[in-house]
């Protein structure tokens, strides 16, 4: 059995994915790709999307996170992530739409707006996991790098200030919930605890991710200032991320 993991390291979709396996206990290769080249390397094994993450089991290639969450509950089914009561499958279900919706984007709106203005930053974070000269590269072409991803994902301050605001209503009502109990849904872990903390763990930027997060003093001020305000509401989910991570 060979499982290979197409990923970006700084993703928190992958993120999600990386989690999931190690969760159950499967072993994987991690395939780090770099933003941009990873177009053709994609492309040849979905025939369709580039994004990641792609799951390779054997030949068999599934992509985006929830649907490898599924392909992993369906083919591993030690250490469950989706709960057996067919209301709770609903209810983390939903809970996962919505984050990956929400969450996801809102996050990587936000933080690239600002980061995107900080090469020297950004650059090993959005190359970790390659080769060296990566960052070389990217910091040759970072201009049209910039364009690109600006392009691609409609990141400006007026869409980076909705997704703030959308991060600080996720993030108040997820603190909410998990200061009145441990999970979102029933009695255990499951795939709506794993996605919202693996989707929003940049905010808190735990050991167990694989990049180079920066020193505080690098951090974007508006960036900063934002995380400095919503820390009693990290907290919560940053102590959940760390007693199932």
């Amino acid at each position: 059995m060979a499982i290979k993991l197409y990923q970006f390291c700084i993703s928190h979709y992958c993120e999600k994915v990386r989690w999931a396996l190690d969760f159950k206990g499967i072993n994987y290769e991690p395939v780090n790709l770099l933003p941009g080249q990873h177009v053709n390397t994609i492309r040849k094994l979905t025939r369709s999307a580039s994004s990641v993450p792609v799951l390779d089991h054997d030949g068999r290639i599934i992509q985006g996170s929830a649907t490898i969450l599924d392909y992993l509950e369906e083919n591993f089914p030690d250490a469950p992530l989706t709960p057996l009561s067919p209301e709770h499958q609903d209810q983390a279900r939903a809970w996962e739409q919505r984050l990956d919706a929400e969450a996801g984007p809102a996050l990587r709106t936000w933080v690239y707006h600002y980061f995107l203005q900080r090469p020297k930053v950004v650059v090993p974070m959005l190359a970790s996991g390659t080769p060296f000269y990566n960052r070389i590269l990217l910091s040759l072409a970072f201009s049209r790098v910039d364009e690109v991803m600006r392009n691609w994902m409609k990141i400006n301050q007026k869409t980076a200030d909705a997704s703030q605001a959308v991060l600080e209503k996720l993030i108040t009502e997820l603190a909410d919930i998990y200061r009145q109990r441990p999970f979102l849904v029933g009695d255990a872990f499951t795939r709506a605890d794993l996605t919202a903390c693996s989707l929003l763990a940049p905010l808190f930027q735990p050991d167990q991710y694989p990049v180079p997060w920066p020193k505080p003093g690098k951090v974007p001020r508006p960036v900063q200032a934002r995380l400095s305000e919503w820390q009693p509401c990290l907290d919560p989910i940053a102590a959940v991320y760390q007693q199932h991570r």
